[in-house]
């Protein structure tokens, strides 16, 4: 339970915190903090998304597709459409996963490895660098134009989970979000951003 919630919530939230970003992307300026103060700007977004997990024991990857949400300061929402109704709803300390019939209610604090991940993805969404560090160390290349943001988790707790988070993005549009986990499983989410209603 504990490895598939980690799971996630880690795509989740790295999804929501860095795909959903319009940015303000200035080439000249292009680095890490200039992403952070894109992210900073954003109040509310969504997007639509199509995950694949790959995980050794199945011979192909597992798929699902729905929508993704963020209204800040503090809520994050991933709503899977196909193959089968789900959401995960994350607002301020809590955790809500809904499944058909099924409603879990988690405590963030009942579990300390992935409150420090939220944690550290709201500093993303606040556009607080000092924030993600705590908990990641972070490195920004190619341009603004095709870029690539890994976070690699500092803490050894996390670290036993998640090996590295791979975004990538086009100019203001991250197109892809990578999450590599420890044990060798991995899940590739392709996302595209939705215009406002």
């Amino acid at each position: 339970m504990k490895a598939w919630l980690t799971s996630s919530v880690v795509s989740l939230l790295a999804a929501v915190a860095l795909s959903l970003a319009p940015g303000l992307i200035h080439a000249a300026e292009w680095d890490i903090d200039q992403l952070m103060q894109d992210l900073a700007q954003i109040h509310s977004n969504r997007a639509t998304f199509v995950e694949k997990k790959f995980i050794a024991i199945l011979d192909k990857p597992v798929e699902s597709s729905g929508e993704l949400f963020y209204i800040a300061p503090d809520r994050l929402e991933k709503r899977t459409l196909k193959p089968k109704p789900e959401s995960m709803i994350l607002e301020q300390s809590t955790l809500i996963i809904e499944r058909g019939r099924q409603k879990h209610r988690l405590a963030l604090q009942d579990y300390p490895e992935l409150s420090a991940f939220i944690d550290s993805i709201r500093g993303t969404l606040a556009g607080d660098r000092k924030a993600l560090e705590r908990s990641f160390r972070l490195s920004l290349t190619g341009t603004a134009e095709q870029w690539t943001l890994q976070l690699m988790p500092v803490n050894d707790k996390m670290q036993a989970v998640i090996k590295n988070i791979r975004i990538a993005g086009v100019r203001n549009s991250v197109r892809s979000i990578e999450t590599n986990q420890a044990d060798g499983d991995r899940s590739l989410m392709l996302i595209e951003r939705l215009a406002a209603p």
